[in-house]
């Protein structure tokens, strides 16, 4: 599944790598549990849902794998 992030400053969605994401919700909520946080994004975007950690909107890319 390929995933766009925003942050809130942001107007063009970009195609992000997995190690990409794990470092932006890293640096948004801390020494919290980023890979649990981001197996959450993942389950939460599949049916087209935004979510949003901190500054940063993440969505499923509409772009086919």
């Amino acid at each position: 599944m390929n995933i766009q992030t925003q942050y809130s400053y942001e107007k063009t969605w970009t195609t992000t790598s997995e190690k990409d994401l794990l470092r932006i919700i890293q640096e948004e909520i801390g020494d919290a549990d980023p890979q649990g946080t981001l197996l959450y994004v993942k389950e939460a975007i599949k049916n087209g849902r935004v979510i949003s950690v901190g500054s940063c909107r993440f969505r499923k890319s509409d772009i086919k794998e």
